[in-house]
């Protein structure tokens, strides 16, 4: 009887194996450059120091805090008042009051009214009572005028204002003085608001049924429509 021969298995070497294999010397190898480097730096570098790195810290200054404020104890109650209690008390009831008559008070002895000081209402803006203010009698020809005299450049740039003015109205109805009262903020405007205020025609301002002299406040307003 004889032995079969055993066919020959061919083997392959993995790179794994091949690792295995050379990790002996690479790691010694690895130790040996290592130590060569090491000491290499400490014969070429023999002093080595850390860098300082400190830092210094700024004091802190402590705060005084205010002293501790005290609430005071809220006010007592004020105490209602007490009830009034009739006194009893006797009056006469034929208490009268003397009356007043001319025998007893003749007009001779009256003293005289005091003197009116004749004073120039023209003069400045100041009020007199009146019950019918005057009114405005053209208003056409004061629209006329006010598109005549609004300022082009300020027309066509769409700046407009209002300026009130003072007339001073005679007891005829006449203008006798114009005074701005309040500005709109621009210099043109005001001015074409002066020229526009000798348009203005009025009537007289009554004070019951007598024609008084009187200062009035009208307002121009200047805008584009």
């Amino acid at each position: 009887m004889t032995a079969e021969a055993v066919p020959a298995v061919e083997t392959f070497e993995t790179a794994n194996d091949r690792l295995k294999h050379s990790f002996s010397s690479w790691f010694w190898g690895s130790m040996i450059a290592a130590t060569f480097v090491h000491f290499a730096a400490f014969a070429f570098w023999p002093q080595l120091t850390a860098e300082d790195f400190s830092f210094d810290t700024e004091e802190l200054v402590a705060i005084e805090l205010p002293p501790e404020i005290e609430i005071p104890p809220p006010p007592q109650q004020i105490s209602r008042p007490a009830t009034p209690i009739m006194a009893a008390a006797d009056i006469e009831e034929d208490i009268t009051i003397a009356p007043t008559t001319f025998e007893d008070n003749p007009v001779e002895d009256l003293p005289p009214p005091p003197e009116q000081a004749d004073t120039d209402l023209s003069a400045a803006p100041t009020f007199t009572p009146f019950t019918v203010a005057p009114s405005i009698l053209n208003r056409t020809d004061v629209m006329r005028a006010m598109e005549r005299e609004y300022p082009p450049l300020l027309r066509d740039a769409g700046i407009g204002g209002t300026v009130k003015v003072y007339f001073f109205i005679d007891e005829n109805g006449r203008v006798g003085d114009r005074r701005i009262d309040e500005s709109s903020g621009h210099q043109a405007l005001d001015d074409a608001a002066m020229t526009v205020a000798e348009i203005y025609q009025f009537s007289p301002a009554l004070n019951r049924d007598k024609k008084v002299p009187v200062w009035v406040s009208f307002s121009i307003t200047f805008q584009v429509r």
